[in-house]
């Protein structure tokens, strides 16, 4: 093995799972920004993107009910955005292992 290499196989895994982690969380955020910046619900990228933050967004869109829509937009996507940077650091840190 050369002395110059500096990656594992486990090291390679950590990156791969906290790369799809950092995806889930950057989807969630786009489509919550999209949503609050207004765009338009017709368009194509809109709707794939909502198609994917959705499902991804798991149990927590209206786990907690507020009033304000822009409020509950931010509580449901940014803790589902939240939730999948966590979850991918707990996972890569036990595959390091």
């Amino acid at each position: 093995m050369s002395r110059w290499r500096t990656t594992s196989r486990s090291n390679t895994a950590v990156r791969v799972i906290v790369g799809v982690g950092a995806l889930f969380a950057f989807i969630e955020l786009l489509y919550m920004v999209m949503v609050l910046a207004g765009a338009n619900a017709g368009n194509g990228f809109f709707i794939f993107i909502q198609s994917l933050a959705g499902p991804l967004a798991l149990f927590w869109p209206g786990l907690f009910p507020v009033n304000d829509p822009n409020f509950q937009v931010i509580l449901d996507y940014g803790l589902a955005a939240a939730f999948w940077v966590i979850l991918a650091g707990v996972i890569a840190r036990i595959a390091a292992r």
